[in-house]
């Protein structure tokens, strides 16, 4: 059945027309809406309320763009009107907090970051979509971890205008109608919101192993053992020189192998912890379940999700993601035996 056809049935209150003819931008509506949120759970549940405000709205749906550019309209809108409530997360981080005492970061950021991973199994079928002629970023690019993270610092609306300008490829034109305002208002937002992503993503850096190839499982397969085994001058000698450690939700950076290194030492392998790592993939780059082993037990407990960001045969950041809730998106357990 064709989309006309089932747009027709869906205005007449074909609920099963209705989900057929929404079926084909499920995925990447739920991406777009992490992207703006950068929480899982958040965008599965604004993904939900679209839906829900699309169903409820098919029936006045004028036609005057596509269905794709409408439930974008509808999504972008509830992830902005979110963003302004300020109440999808918890603001008290220090349930994260580790129990000894950390180094003083080579940088604080104002708020606590509550960005979180997205499992690659969610990405099946959205990287073989094409964006938009305007687009300026690949798929791969665009659900990185420091993209997210520098989009993250920009204001809702500028981050909004472009993601769907740069990152989807929509018209100056089509985004105006998304949002309610002018081609100006875009244009001017835009510019500012490129000029201060490229103050956070400074470019000139090697590109990363293609996912799942020869390079990347030697540089993973590197830091598993010294990770693992507690090696920090291993683990250090496989970083950049730049290279950033950071614990969402905590503001708290640390960037270069000593002061890297100085955290894994003092606070990570502290009291001769040892921890054992189950692979998985996030955001498009490799990223394991990360578990605290007990000494007096074969039981390792949860300790975060961490993901790994690659440049050539080298690691420039490591994301320890605190919120142990995290491990279940990736289908991975809360304890390990053995």
């Amino acid at each position: 059945m064709g989309a006309d056809e089932l747009l027709t049935l869906a205005k007449t209150g074909d609920g099963e027309a209705f989900r057929d003819l929404v079926a084909p931008y499920r995925r990447e509506l739920q991406v777009h809406c992490y992207r703006i949120l950068g929480s899982v759970q958040d965008a599965e549940d604004l993904l939900q309320e679209t839906l829900l405000a699309a169903w409820r709205g098919i029936g006045t749906y004028e036609e005057r763009a596509s269905v794709r550019t409408w439930l974008y309209r509808i999504a972008t809108n509830r992830c902005l009107n979110a963003l302004r409530a300020g109440d999808r997360r918890p603001h008290d981080h220090a349930a994260y907090r580790p129990e000894v005492e950390l180094p003083e970061p080579s940088r604080r950021r104002p708020e606590p970051s509550w960005l979180e991973p997205y499992p690659d199994v969610l990405l099946d079928g959205i990287a073989d979509q094409l964006p938009g002629p305007e687009a300026r970023y690949e798929t791969r690019e665009s659900i990185s971890l420091a993209f997210l993270a520098a989009l993250q610092q920009l204001p809702p609306k500028q981050r909004a205008v472009l993601v769907l300008r740069d990152v989807l490829g929509f018209r100056a034109a089509e985004v105006a109608g998304i949002l309610d305002t002018t081609e100006n208002a875009v244009t001017s937002a835009l510019n500012r919101a490129r000029s201060a992503l490229a103050k956070e993503m400074p470019g000139g850096r090697e590109t990363a192993p293609l996912p799942d190839s020869p390079r990347e499982r030697r540089v993973v397969d590197e830091f598993t053992r010294a990770f693992e085994a507690g090696d920090v001058e291993a683990i250090v000698a496989l970083l950049t020189d730049d290279a950033w450690l950071t614990m969402p939700p905590l503001p708290l950076e640390y960037q270069g192998p000593d002061a890297v290194g100085h955290f894994l030492a003092t606070v990570a392998y502290c009291d001769g912890r040892r921890y054992s790592l189950v692979p998985t993939r996030a955001n498009g780059q490799p990223a394991f379940g990360c578990y605290l082993r007990d000494p007096g037990t074969p039981i390792g407990h949860a300790h975060g999700v961490l993901v790994l960001e690659l440049a050539g045969d080298r690691i420039t950041a490591v994301t320890r993601f605190l919120d142990n809730s995290l491990l279940a998106a990736f289908g991975l357990p809360r304890s390990l035996r053995g």
